[in-house]
């Protein structure tokens, strides 16, 4: 009997073709690769193709380790976020050539406030399977969480930007977004476990879809 239903596998799949195309603007603005058409549409149809091949693996695993299910859903989302993280705060480097100091720190912020906004509706309806309308009371206990999640993202991405700093012969970009990355690595465990513990506790006592 699959894991996951054909609705979890088109979804996954809308996901992958968008993180394709968020991917290439921090290649863009980290220099790390001169992004051409055929770079593009290759990124576009390989993050397609890889999201679904991924999920039907974790699918596989799920059969014996429910949890994993959910949790494959939650990495797919996260993913998502975090693109979507660093094309918002690689935009705004690109707008304004800041990169580092207090102005970096309300970049990430900002970032980091639109992915979870993208988080809490994905996380809600697909990857904890949540039949209730939203609540004031979960919403609540979403953003507090939420909140908890924003500051250690933040805090982790500004020690190693503004106080470590970037070591010799990398770039101010590419570091912020070695910063940005760690930030988003604390922020992702957190989130999981206060998500499926707290903030949609009785949908996750049941992880089967």
């Amino acid at each position: 009997m699959a894991f996951y239903t054909h609705r979890d596998f088109f979804l996954v799949t809308v996901i992958g073709f968008v993180v394709g195309w968020l991917v290439l603007l921090p290649l863009t603005a980290t220099k790390l690769l001169l992004v051409t058409p055929s770079i593009a549409i290759g990124s576009v149809i390989g993050f397609s193709a890889f999201a679904p091949l991924a999920l039907f693996v974790l699918g596989r695993i799920a059969r014996r380790m429910p949890v994993i299910g959910q949790f494959g859903k939650f990495a797919a989302v996260g993913t998502l976020n975090t693109l979507l993280n660093f094309a918002v705060f690689n935009t705004l480097i690109l707008w304004t050539g800041v990169s580092v100091g207090w102005a970096y720190s309300g970049f990430v912020a900002l970032a980091f406030l639109v992915a979870t906004t993208n988080s809490y509706f994905w996380n809600k309806f697909w990857t904890f399977g949540s039949g209730q309308p939203v609540s004031s009371e979960e919403y609540a206990r979403f953003a507090l969480f939420t909140l908890g999640g924003a500051l250690l993202n933040v805090g982790a991405a500004s020690l190693v930007v503004n106080v470590i700093g970037a070591p010799s012969g990398i770039g101010a970009a590419l570091w912020a977004n070695v910063g940005g990355l760690c930030g988003v690595a604390v922020s992702f465990l957190w989130n999981f476990i206060a998500y499926r513990r707290i903030v949609f506790k009785s949908e996750a006592r049941n992880p089967k879809l």
